[in-house]
């Protein structure tokens, strides 16, 4: 189609707006502050459009054990205030294992300010209480042939996707599209989809420098590995969620992970959340990315480490790929804190600093999104005073 506009301004039109809110304020003030210039980011989002009338699910990660970086109350109360008052009826929720022991001490989501009197609006198990509730969509990926998407998600009208922004052993990093695929659909799924990154468990261990302390099957969370009576290490493949957190523990570095099929796991992703987002009309799911406290680890370690990078903000769009590309723009290894890894952890070459933490480039995963049509790569920053 011929259009009369110049050519800048067509390539302003063909590119993805993304809002941000930063953290940097000009002024001693509340109201400028990132919980005010929430507040206006949300007043500038046409939500009455998007929820207004309709059940809203508002997906987020909860975090476990005594992890303490992840989303502030205080952001989720506004959300939510800004999503009733647009008319929209909301719960929050997430996976089963938030709702319950955190594998420290019982602490659970609701120590970190999670629940329905705080947050104002009801809880639920993305996939109810026993991982049951669910509908099966048919795929042909590998040995990949089915997502069970989460009922609580398929039965919404509207999804909020609001993702805690941080790294991620297996895919680099975790946002918009890794709180999707991976938390809004089963357990099976979910191990269906790790087991996509490697032959057998992938973890590889090496006889001549384990000593046999055992540290990596006490704190396994999921008992997925253990010495059998030859005294080998074993890894039991249906119950491990190749998490990684056995090799990160490991005192004499004894376990490894074999990286191959990295992108087997990165395209799997992809298309549990494009399965997820067939089940909304157009127009009906939006996308929050949190940018504060960003870890080397993901949230659902149980555990938390200092920012690799100064806090950065808010971003949102209706676009996952716009924002996941301009989420990871911001994070620049120019920024790093060195005190944010282990002391025995080393940064690798990479573009991205995610990939010098942890091997495997990050803009992959958008990459694969694009080309499989869930969003464009090209965005305009849209900065929230």
């Amino acid at each position: 189609m011929k259009t009369d506009k110049p050519d800048d301004e067509n390539k302003t039109i063909n590119k993805s707006i993304v809002k941000f809110a930063s953290v940097e304020f000009d002024k001693i003030d509340p109201d400028a502050t990132l919980p005010a210039k929430f507040d206006r980011l949300l007043k500038t989002t046409d939500l009455k459009k998007v929820v207004g009338d309709k059940v809203v699910a508002l997906k987020m990660h909860m975090g476990r054990g005594i992890g303490y970086t992840t989303i502030h109350p205080l952001f989720i109360k506004i959300l939510i205030r800004h999503i009733k008052e647009a008319g929209g009826r909301v719960f929050i929720t997430d996976v089963g294992p938030s709702f319950s022991s955190g594998g420290f001490n019982d602490l659970t989501s609701r120590d970190r300010g999670y629940s329905e009197d705080v947050l104002g609006a009801p809880i639920y198990p993305v996939s109810g209480v026993f991982d049951k509730y669910y509908y099966s969509k048919k795929v042909d990926f590998k040995n990949l042939d089915e997502i069970q998407i989460a009922g609580h998600i398929h039965d919404a009208e509207v999804m909020i996707d609001l993702s805690h922004f941080k790294g991620h052993g297996i895919s680099s990093y975790g946002g918009a599209l890794k709180n999707i695929a991976m938390g809004c659909v089963t357990a099976k799924t979910r191990g269906d989809m790790h087991s996509l990154h490697s032959g057998g468990s992938g973890i590889v261990w090496d006889e001549n420098l384990c000593d046999h302390c055992n540290k990596c099957v006490d704190e396994c969370r999921y008992k997925a590995n253990f010495f059998n009576d030859e005294n080998k290490y074993e890894v039991i493949i249906h119950d491990c969620t190749y998490c990684q957190h056995c090799i990160e523990i490991c005192p004499n570095s004894a376990l490894s992970l074999e990286s191959r099929n990295y992108l087997d796991f990165q395209e799997g992703m992809v298309i549990a959340t494009e399965e997820v987002l067939k089940t909304f009309n157009p127009g009906n799911v939006y996308y929050i990315n949190i940018l504060l406290s960003i870890t080397f680890i993901c949230d659902c370690w149980g555990m938390s480490a200092s920012s690799v990078v100064p806090d950065i903000g808010i971003l949102a769009s209706d676009d996952i790929v716009a924002i996941e590309k301009a989420s990871l723009d911001l994070i620049t290894p120019e920024n790093f804190n060195p005190k944010s890894l282990p002391k025995d952890k080393a940064l690798r070459e990479g573009r991205h600093l995610f990939e010098q933490i942890w091997g495997k480039d990050p803009y992959t995963q958008v990459e694969i999104a694009a080309r499989r049509g869930l969003g464009k790569p090209d965005y305009i920053i849209e900065e929230i005073k």
